[in-house]
C-alpha cells in the first residue's frame, strides 16, 4: 500500500525548501513532487534522518535494540557503530552479539571491524582480534569499515599487523576510521597518507584544520564526557563537505534527552547555514561509509523525519524503510527482550588491604610527592598533576580537602594485584564510585576517599558481574550491566532513570563533574594523553610508556 506525505521538503542537494508530496512504495521513496505554492501543505518540514557518524553503542549501557528505541525518537535513523568495547571483553563473539541484537529492530546499525583489540599491550583485555579475525569481519557485507585505528604510533612505525589491517580494508574498498588526538604536522600527514580517512578526536580547531588540510574528514563529537562542539562547530562554515556529527560515547540519560538533533539546533543557532548543518548530519555519513540510508530521492530507502521547525528540530515522526518508528517522542519500536547475555568476569572479591598504598619506608613527614591524573571536565585528555598525598600510619591516603583521591584499576579477567594511583578534580568528599565500563579493556575502575569505600564499590560490581556502583557510609546503589559488564537488556527508559539516580548520588558525594561515571570510565584509556591508569600501572600517554620503570 502506498503512503503519501505532504510538507515542506528540505532538499539538501539543491539547497531548496519547497512544498512537496512524497509517496512511499513499500519501503522506498516512490516519488517526490513539488507542489504549487498556492496549494497548502502542513506546516512541517520533511528532511532525511540523522546519522550518528561514530558511536560505541555499549556506552549507552543499552543493547542495540534498546538504543534504537530511544534514538529513533530524536530523528536518528542510523548509526556508524564501533563494537570495540564488547570486542575487548568477548572478542569476535561480542561483535556477533551486537549484530544479532541489532537485527531485532527496524533501525539501521552499521558496524565496523574493531582494529585495536586489545587497544595496547600495556593493559589486560578479555580478548584479542588479530589480523585474521579482522579480515574475517571485513569480508562480511554487514561490516562497513575498519573501526578507529587508535594505534597511531603503530601506523607511523609501519607495524606489520597494523598495516595489514588497513590493507585488508582498502582491498575491499572499505574506509578506515582514525583516532589520533593531538597529532599534528608531518606525523598527521603520514597517518592520513597511510589510508586513515576520519578523526573524531580533535579538541581544537587548529588541529582539525591541520587534518582537513591533509584530506581527512573531521567528525565533531559531543558525547556525555567528551564535548568538542564548541571548539569545532564554526569549521562548518568552510568545510561542511568534509565534516560529520557524532556522540562517540553517550550515557542513557543523555540519549533520552536528545541526540544528533541537538547538535543541529545548536549549529543553526550559531548562525551556520542550515544546508551545511544538514549536510554533516544527514548526507556525509551516507556517502562516506556507503550506507543504505535514504536521502529523500526517488528510489531511495524511505528513511526520513518530520520536524516541527528548522530551529529546534523537534522531531514529530521518524520513518525507517517506510515504517513509522517514532511519533511525537514515543518510540514505536517494541522492546525485543534480547538474546542470551554474554560476559567475561572471572575475579574474586577484594579485601581492603588490596587498595592500600604503603608510603616509602623511613618517611617521617606527613606528605609524599606524587604525580596524579588531573581530570578535565568535558574532555578525555587528562593532565599530569604534581601534588602531595598525605601519609597516615605509614600509608598514602586520599585527601578530600585537597581533592587528591585514590584511584584503582582491578583486573576483572583473573585475580591479580590491584593497580593504584591518585587523581585530582573528581571532587568526592565521601564514599566511592566504581565502574566495569572502563575503556578500553573494561577492567574495574574505582575512585574514592577511603580504602573501605573503594573496596565495597568494587565488590558490588564483582557480585553483579559488572555495572556501576556508588557507596556512602552504608548507603549503596548499583546498576548491574550483565551483558559483558557493559550493557543491560532492560527497558532503555528504565535504565536511564536508574542511571540518573546513581549519577545524582555520585554528585551528592561532592563530584563537580558533569558526568562522573563517564569521566571515570575514561581514566584507564591509555591511548588518550596525557596520563592514565591501567590494571598494570600508571601510564604516560605522551611517551607511550610506564610512568616508572617496570
Amino acid at each position: 500500500m502506498n503512503v503519501r506525505i505532504k510538507g515542506n521538503l528540505v532538499d539538501i542537494f539543491s539547497k531548496k525548501i519547497y512544498p512537496a508530496a512524497l509517496t512511499i512504495e513499500e519501503y522506498r521513496i516512490g516519488s517526490v513532487v513539488e507542489l504549487p505554492a498556492s496549494q497548502p501543505v502542513p506546516g512541517i518540514f520533511i528532511l532525511p534522518g540523522f546519522i550518528d557518524a561514530h558511536v560505541h553503542i555499549e556506552s549507552s549501557m543499552l543493547v542495540p535494540s534498546e538504543f534504537a528505541r530511544l534514538a529513533a525518537c530524536h530523528g536518528t535513523v542510523a548509526t556508524v557503530s564501533d563494537p570495540h568495547e564488547i570486542a575487548n571483553v568477548c572478542g569476535l563473539r561480542g561483535v556477533e552479539f551486537m549484530i544479532e541484537d541489532s537485527q531485532r529492530v527496524p533501525f539501521k546499525f552499521y558496524f565496523g571491524a574493531p582494529s585495536c583489540v586489545p587497544a595496547t599491550t600495556f593493559e589486560t583485555a578479555g580478548a584479542a582480534l588479530p589480523l585474521r579475525d579482522v579480515e574475517t569481519l571485513l569480508a562480511r557485507s554487514d561490516i562497513k569499515y575498519l573501526s578507529e585505528m587508535m594505534n597511531f604510533p603503530g601506523v607511523l612505525q609501519k607495524n606489520p599487523e597494523v598495516m595489514g589491517k588497513i590493507a585488508a580494508a582498502q582491498k575491499l574498498g572499505k574506509p578506515v576510521d582514525g583516532h589520533a588526538p593531538g597529532l599534528r604536522g608531518n606525523d598527521a600527514k603520514r597517518y592520513i597518507d597511510a589510508g586513515i580517512s576520519t578523526d573524531h578526536e580533535c579538541f581544537t580547531a587548529a588541529e582539525a584544520l591541520d587534518k582537513l588540510g591533509y584530506g581527512m574528514k573531521i567528525i565533531i563529537r559531543e558525547g556525555s564526557a567528551a564535548k568538542n562542539f564548541e571548539a569545532l562547530a564554526d569549521l562548518l562554515h568552510e568545510h561542511a563537505e568534509n565534516m560529520m556529527f557524532c556522540s562517540d560515547d553517550k550515557h542513557p540519560d543523555s540519549l533520552v534527552a536528545g541526540h544528533i538533533n541537538q547538535l543541529c539546533a545548536r549549529a543553526v543557532a550559531r548562525g551556520i547555514d542550515l544546508f551545511k548543518v544538514l549536510r554533516a548530519a544527514c548526507v556525509n555519513p551516507v556517502l562516506h561509509y556507503k550506507l543504505d540510508v535514504g536521502l529523500l530521492r526517488p528510489g531511495d530507502p524511505a528513511d526520513f523525519i518530520l520536524v516541527q521547525d528548522l530551529e529546534s528540530f523537534e522531531v514529530l515522526h521518524t520513518y525507517i524503510d517506510g515504517k513509522e518508528v517514532a511519533a511525537r517522542g514515543r518510540s514505536m519500536i517494541h522492546a525485543s527482550g534480547g538474546g542470551q547475555a554474554i560476559n567475561h568476569f572471572q575475579v574474586n572479591p577484594k579485601k581492603r588491604e588490596d587498595f592500600v598504598i604503603i608510603a616509602p619506608s623511613g618517611r617521617t613527614d606527613t606528605h609524599q610527592e606524587i604525580t596524579a591524573i588531573e581530570v578535565l571536565d568535558g574532555q578525555l585528555i587528562t593532565n599530569k598533576y604534581n601534588g602531595k598525598a598525605k601519609i597516615v600510619h605509614g600509608c598514602l591516603e586520599s585527601d578530600p580537602e585537597t581533592d587528591i583521591l585514590k584511584i584503582a584499576v582491578v583486573n576483572r579477567y583473573r585475580d591479580a594485584p590491584v593497580a593504584k594511583a591518585f587523581i585530582r578534580n573528581f571532587g568526592l568528599k565521601r564514599g566511592a564510585l566504581a565502574s566495569s565500563v572502563a575503556h578500553d579493556s573494561h577492567n574495574i575502575v574505582a575512585v574514592g576517599v577511603d580504602d573501605e569505600s573503594i573496596c565495597r564499590a568494587v565488590n558490588l560490581l564483582i557480585e553483579q558481574q559488572g555495572g556501576i556502583s556508588c557507596v556512602d557510609n552504608g548507603l549503596e546503589l548499583v546498576l548491574g550491566l550483565p551483558v559483558a559488564g557493559l550493557m543491560s537488556q532492560g527497558d532503555g527508559y528504565e535504565i536511564a532513570q536508574k542511571y540518573t539516580t546513581i549519577d545524582a548520588m555520585a554528585k551528592s558525594l561532592g563530584s563537580r563533574l558533569a558526568a562522573p561515571f563517564m569521566s571515570l570510565s575514561f581514566m584507564a584509556l591509555l591511548v588518550i594523553p596525557h596520563i592514565k591508569l591501567s590494571d598494570l600501572g600508571l601510564f604516560d600517554g605522551d611517551g607511550f610508556r610506564w610512568m616508572e620503570e617496570k
